[in-house]
């Protein structure tokens, strides 16, 4: 399966992450495969380009992180704050309508052409 155009998921990558966060704290592979998984394999976020990601929100304060060893292993895991809430419900109206509005905007093109005799 094709792999997204990455312009087009650059404005929406905070969305997303937000969006997997709102299930509940996960550590950064977990994150990776929900992503993944939640888009049918269509986003395969690589690790370099989400943990940046990740300190600027958390920078944000829109999440927030902590260390746990409990499994065995040492992991950074990763939940939403409060703020982080309210920005996800907002950034996700947003998002709608957007879509909805290039929806409406695109379904002339996507509608078959009518055939002439």
């Amino acid at each position: 399966m094709a792999k997204l155009n990455s312009e087009l998921m650059r404005g929406s990558l905070d969305l997303m992450l937000l969006t997997v966060l709102s299930g509940g704290k996960k550590y950064g592979y977990l994150l990776q495969q929900e992503l993944r998984d939640a888009s049918r394999g269509l986003i395969d976020i690589q690790a370099g380009t989400m943990y940046p990601l990740l300190h600027r929100l958390e920078a944000d304060k829109l999440i927030r992180s902590s260390w746990d060893d409990s499994t065995g292993r040492r992991r950074k895991w990763y939940e939403l704050t409060p703020t982080g809430r309210k920005r996800l419900s907002q950034q996700a109206r947003e998002w709608h309508e957007y879509a909805e509005c290039l929806k409406n905007m695109l379904s002339p093109v996507l509608e078959p052409v009518p055939r002439t005799a």
